[in-house]
Order: C-alpha cells, then sequence, then structure tokens
C-alpha cells in the first residue's frame, strides 16, 4: 500500500476520533433538545475537547505515524490545530451567553460552581499553551522550562475540561458518551505514558557511547557513536534521529541529520552538527566513552525509497548533513542515477565537507555539486549570492519536469521556503519537493 494511502487513513482516522462524539449522539437516543445556540455550544465543546486530547497524537513520535509524515508537518499540524481548538474553546461559552446572558455569572470564580470554575481554568491553560509555544524565543524562554509548562498546562487543560463536561452531566448521563469518553481519555493517557515514560526506559536500555568527534569546516563537528550493549538501529540515508546527553526522563533532546553511509558494517552511526550555542557548542568537548542516547529514526525522505529516481538534493549549511549521508550511501552500494546538489553556504572556507565532495564528485560519475556562494573569494567563478530559481535553471536538465526527478530539500526554514517557492515558479509539483526543517519546536 502506497503511503500516500496510509496518510489519508490516518487523517480519516483522525478526523472519526475528533467527531465521534457528535455523531453517536445523532445516531444514539439523546436527552431532549435545548435551544439551537446551547446545543451549538455544546457541540463546539465536544470538538474542542476532542481537538485537545488529540494533540498528543502528532507529536508523540510514534513510529508507524512518524513513517508517513514529516516531522515538521506534523509539529505545523499540531501547532495550527491547537490554536483551532483554543478558538472552538473561546466561542463554546461565548455561544452560552448570546444565548443566556444570565450565565455570563459563571465567569465569576469565588461564587461560580466548580463546573465552571474547571472550565474558566482550562481555558485559560490552553491560552498560556499558545502564547508560550507561539512567543517562546520572543520572551526567551528556555526550551527545557517550556517544555514541563507545556506538559503541565496539557495536563490542566485536558484534565479540567474532562471534569467540567462530566459535572455539566447531561449528554455525558448517556452510559455510551461516558464510555467513549473514558476510552479516549484512555488513548491520550496511553500515548502520555508512551511518550513520558515507556519510551525513555527503552532508551535507557539502549544508549550509545561516543567513539570519535571530527572537527569539520564551517564550525562544525561529525559525531560517532556506537551502540552500547546492543545491536543499534538501522537508518536510512537522508533520515534524522533526537540525541540527549541527559537522563531521556529530562526530555533535552535534538534533532540531527544522520550524515554517515546507512550501510557501514561497523555499526558507528554520526551526526554532523554546527556550533551554533547550547547543546551544540558542547559537541567539541565530548571523548570517547561518553554515554548519549539516540531515538530514531525518523524521517520520510531517505534514498531507500527513491534510488531509481534522479535526485535534485538542495541544502544550506549544515543542511548537507543528510546529503552527505546519501552521496556516502550511494558510494558504497555502487549505485547511483544522475544526482544533482545544489549547497548554498556563507563563503568558501564554511563549505562543511568540502574536501569529500570533490572526492565524491570524481568517485560518482553521476554526482554534478554546484556550490553557490553568498560571500565569494576574489576570482570565484561559480554561482554566488542564495539558491534562486535563475540559478537552479541554469544547472537543471531539460527535463527536470519529468516525473523520474525528485527534489529534497533541507536547511534553515527561510531558506527552505525560498527554494520551495523558486522550485513552484518553475513548475516543480509539491508531490516532488521533499523539506526537512530543522525549526520543529
Amino acid at each position: 500500500m502506497k503511503k500516500s494511502l496510509y496518510a489519508k487513513l490516518w487523517l480519516a482516522l483522525f478526523a472519526v476520533l475528533v467527531f465521534l462524539p457528535l455523531v453517536l449522539l445523532i445516531i444514539f437516543p439523546r436527552p431532549p433538545e435545548r435551544e439551537l445556540m446551547r446545543e451549538i455550544s455544546v457541540g463546539i465543546g465536544f470538538i474542542t475537547m476532542s481537538l485537545l486530547g488529540l494533540q498528543t497524537i502528532p507529536t508523540s513520535r510514534v513510529k508507524f505515524i512518524t513513517r508517513h509524515f514529516p516531522m515538521e508537518k506534523l509539529y505545523t499540524i499540531h501547532h495550527k490545530l491547537s490554536i483551532l481548538a483554543f478558538i472552538l474553546a473561546v466561542i463554546h461559552p461565548v455561544l452560552l451567553f448570546i444565548n443566556n446572558p444570565e450565565t455570563l455569572s459563571l465567569l465569576n470564580f469565588a461564587s461560580a460552581p466548580w463546573r465552571a470554575r474547571a472550565g474558566l481554568i482550562a481555558l485559560l491553560a490552553m491560552m498560556v499553551l499558545i502564547v508560550t509555544s507561539g512567543w517562546r524565543e520572543d520572551i526567551k524562554m528556555k526550551y527545557d522550562i517550556w517544555r514541563w509548562l507545556h506538559d503541565a498546562m496539557t495536563v490542566v487543560a485536558v484534565g479540567l475540561g474532562l471534569f467540567h463536561m462530566f459535572r455539566v452531566n447531561y449528554y455525558l448521563s448517556l452510559t455510551y458518551q461516558r464510555v467513549l469518553w473514558l476510552i479516549l481519555t484512555a488513548i491520550w493517557v496511553a500515548v502520555i505514558v508512551y511518550i513520558r515514560v515507556a519510551r525513555p526506559i527503552i532508551m535507557v536500555k539502549h544508549p550509545y557511547v561516543v567513539d570519535h568527534v571530527v572537527k569539520e569546516l564551517g564550525d562544525s563537528w561529525s559525531l560517532y557513536v556506537r551502540p552500547d550493549g546492543h545491536e543499534g538501529f538501522k537508518f536510512q540515508a537522508g533520515q534524522f534521529g533526537w540525541i540527549t546527553v541527559e537522563s531521556p526522563f529530562i526530555f533535552r533532546e535534538n534533532p540531527f541529520s544522520f550524515s554517515s553511509s546507512s550501510d557501514r558494517d561497523d555499526r558507528l552511526i554520526s551526526f554532523t552538527i554546527k556550533k551554533l550555542g547550547d547543546f551544540t557548542s558542547t559537541v567539541q568537548a565530548m571523548k570517547p566513552g561518553d554515554r548519549i542516547y539516540v531515538d530514531g529514526p525518523y524521517g520520510t525522505f531517505s534514498l531507500d525509497e527513491h534510488e531509481d529516481n534522479n535526485l535534485v538534493l538542495i541544502a544550506g549549511g549544515i543542511g548537507s548533513a543528510p546529503v552527505l549521508s546519501i552521496l556516502r550511501t550511494m558510494r558504497d552500494r555502487g549505485h547511483c542515477n544522475p544526482v544533482i546538489f545544489f549547497y548554498g553556504s556563507p563563503s568558501w572556507d564554511t563549505v562543511i565537507f568540502r574536501d569529500e565532495l570533490a572526492a565524491l564528485e570524481k568517485e560518482l560519475d553521476c554526482l554534478e555539486v554546484i556550490h553557490v556562494l553568498e560571500r565569494p573569494p576574489e576570482g570565484w567563478e561559480g554561482e554566488s549570492g542564495y539558491i534562486t530559481a535563475d540559478i537552479l535553471a541554469r544547472h537543471l536538465p531539460e527535463d527536470y519536469k519529468q516525473w523520474q526527478y525528485l527534489f529534497f530539500l533541507c536547511g534553515p526554514t527561510p531558506m527552505i521556503a525560498a527554494v520551495e517557492g523558486a522550485l513552484r515558479s518553475l513548475d516543480v509539483g509539491n508531490t516532488k519537493i521533499f523539506s526537512e526543517k530543522y525549526e520543529m519546536a
């Protein structure tokens, strides 16, 4: 079964879970209907709670979901649905107030019944979630603090939202509705237990140790690790993993692409990491034998699935790490369809893997590397500036619009957005573009 079909089935299942409480109310017996505005408000409240609880799924990194959806898109879906849930949560009481102005007294926290207090606190918790997630960098909140706060506010919002529903006890007085919401709650709790308990336990039992660290150009380092006491996992060239050097239960982790060949037979895997601050600044100080934990592999674009396609690889800076993994794997397999690599860098001295790319271009007859430098040296005869539609058009083959060409992009979000726009202006369809952004949370 094709990936696209699996993806559609998962989206359909997600939609079913969101609307199932309302569908059952339509199909099965229910209490007498009340005023239309009030019933609409209740329906919106049901959808809000379904959406709120199901937000644990897109970011859970469950493998049977991530193999069909890019992580970046899952996080985007999560963010958008969270905002939608908050908007619906606000509309829910507003419709009640419009229908019956006397219900405004429920906003008086001191005198309101606990069901109303719970709903108000849940709404405030959702507001904290939206504000801290959307403006975390602007308010300079550290990632680990934000993550703990995010988890706490999620539990408060979902827990008190359910308390509010069960205490209102109108439609929830129906046995099948109570059973349904208890099942939905069990699903949400199971996902949270997997994320916060089961997966960390698995990682603790399958640690990795540092084998060696290699200094690269562009203020970057390649971190080579090997499994400690287990066989490790098999990844595909083009994928990535999450690394933590502390206990997996602390949840301080960072996503990095694999840069080594997926076909190495010594079980070593490497990540090439650019020094940008926080964790990335500590990589150079790691020593052989240091223990780390790796959760992976993730990523929907891989050489294994597209080995028969002609590839156009486009990267900026450290986005070259998964590209190098692809090229190294091609070299080790001795199999290579036409590949063009557009590589954007600040300057010639910061081109990561510069010498190895030159060697690979000689080894692989199918490979052409196009360097694009923002600040080219004197006498530079190659491309300069940024990767634009004009630069792409100058080097792409005449038949690049044909079905066999796929485009893989990796790098910072602004660069990805600009190149995606350039490709669309060249009539490259969205189904042929695969992007891997580094800013996911």
